[in-house]
């Protein structure tokens, strides 16, 4: 028999070990989210389905956030995987959970009450919150105009927050939130007269005014906002940390600013007078002539919503009208370029078509190898408009400059030079209209956009970004009487 004397040093040795190994297991810290993303190689990001956020053209995926976050994701050294949120509550619950995203990239704006859900990053956009009211009604001009209004916004939105507090001080203003509809949406309802107002950031006014003729802004609701990412809350700020040294460093080295100048840079190009006029003539005379675009583009390898996108620009759509120079034609081709491309009518809509699709693809053909898409688009259109010649003088001065001659960013500062003597002076080809290259190119882009977003179905719902696509939300019926040529 065992005396309980014999059986302490035993008790103690097995107290030590067990406490040792409980000890041990306790400094083997679990990977922080960093490290989980790395060791997955894959980054799950969370966005929503916008021109300003996230969408897939025929090239596939594309957007502000979506370029930002690949970026990024690709500096990590991982795959991106997108998924879309059903709306704002869905998007910030989805945050953090296990195996799901770890990131949320969707213009968001950060508030006291999203902070307790989330954290936040270094902020990379501002942001204005307008509200918006159809053209033709009462144009309301501070908060107390809101009074008896029908309001709509986005469920969740740091706008509902806007608006909850307004209220406080006008009780009479109500307001629905919605969690069934998009920024586009809302628009739209603002538009065909569903809704009296809502409240969008100034951004995405920008990218979508143009499918709505009738929206417009009535005046700005506060001060400008940031917009940053978010990741889940909590003390681990491993991915914070590099989320916001990544940040820093497309700041510091102009990649920011070369996306905002390719999604925001050129969003001012139509006005409002000029979007109306363009959302009109999409449904009046684009379908008359988008096959001509489709078969031509096809043929000669160029994105036929380029194409078109030149067409407007040049013609505005309208196949038999003549510049003050002689050019010609829903193309506008001058007579020599005509010839060259094998037009023998150039007011002859198809024809035009062809020759403008022929021009455009020799024009990319001449360019240096060193220029790489999209900038070999934007070189090419600009050599389209000005000529190749005028194009390699600008590019040669950039590059004395200490600019980069194979960035259409850099190249499009000195091509206004071009007009002065003291520039022109010192190049091969002599005087251009520089400045006139650097617009064509921007109001093309602009167009390019619009097309791109209205001919391409869109993602809806939380998924992972593939299947189940819908169409936007611009009405296509087609007017009974055209307006006059302008």
């Amino acid at each position: 028999m065992f005396s309980p004397t014999a059986l302490r040093p035993r008790y103690a040795k097995w107290l030590i070990a067990t406490g040792l190994f409980l000890m041990l297991s306790g400094c083997v810290d679990k990977p922080n989210t960093l490290e989980r993303v790395k060791e997955d190689g894959v980054l799950r990001v969370i966005t929503r389905n916008s021109p300003a956020t996230y969408f897939q053209d025929r090239n596939g995926e594309t957007g502000f956030e979506y370029e930002l976050v690949k970026r990024f994701a690709d500096d990590l050294g991982v795959k991106l995987k997108i998924e879309t949120a059903d709306n704002l509550d869905d998007l910030f619950s989805q945050v953090g959970k296990p195996n799901g995203p770890v990131l949320a990239a969707a213009g968001l704006v950060s508030s006291e009450e999203r902070k307790k859900q989330v954290r936040f990053s270094h902020p990379y956009l501002e942001v204005t919150p307008q509200v918006i009211y159809r053209n033709g009604q009462s144009r309301p001009t501070d908060a107390g105009d809101l009074v008896g209004k029908k309001i709509m916004v986005l469920k969740g939105s740091t706008h509902a927050e806007q608006l909850a507090q307004l209220k406080k001080k006008f009780p009479g203003i109500e307001y629905e939130e919605s969690d069934a509809v998009e920024v586009v949406d809302l628009l739209r309802m603002v538009d065909e007269g569903q809704i009296d107002l809502t409240l969008v950031d100034s951004n995405e006014v920008a990218m979508n005014q143009v499918y709505f003729p009738n929206v417009r802004v009535a005046f700005d609701l506060g001060d400008a906002s940031n917009q940053s990412w978010a990741v889940a809350a909590g003390d681990d700020n491993s991915l914070l940390n590099e989320i916001n040294a990544y940040l820093d460093k497309v700041k510091e080295n102009g990649t920011l600013q070369r996306l905002k100048d390719r999604y925001y840079g050129h969003v001012d190009v139509l006005g409002y007078m000029g979007a109306t006029t363009f959302a009109q003539h999409l449904q009046q005379r684009l379908p008359k002539y988008e096959q001509h675009f489709k078969a031509y583009a096809k043929k000669e390898k160029v994105d036929w919503r380029l194409l078109a996108a030149i067409g407007y620009q040049e013609s505005l759509w309208q196949a038999a009208v003549t510049s003050k120079t002689g050019v010609r034609g829903l193309m506008m081709l001058t007579q020599n370029t005509a010839q060259a491309m094998g037009v023998s009518n150039r007011l002859d809509p198809k024809q035009s078509i062809m020759g403008g699709a022929k021009y455009l693809s020799y024009m990319k053909d001449q360019l240096d190898e060193s220029i790489q898409e999209p900038d070999r688009t934007w070189f090419a259109l600009a050599a389209y408009n000005v000529g190749s010649g005028h194009l390699d003088d600008a590019r040669k001065l950039a590059a004395k400059e200490g600019l980069n001659p194979d960035k259409w960013l850099d190249v499009k500062k000195i091509l206004p030079r071009l007009s002065e003597k003291k520039w022109y002076s010192k190049t091969r080809y002599g005087y251009a209209r520089g400045g006139e290259p650097v617009h064509f190119v921007a109001n093309i882009r602009r167009y390019y956009d619009i097309l791109t977003w209205v001919t391409q179905p869109q993602l809806e719902g939380n998924q992972v970004a593939e299947g189940n696509l819908h169409v936007p939300g611009v009405d296509k019926t087609k007017p009974n009487v055209e307006n006059p040529p302008l």
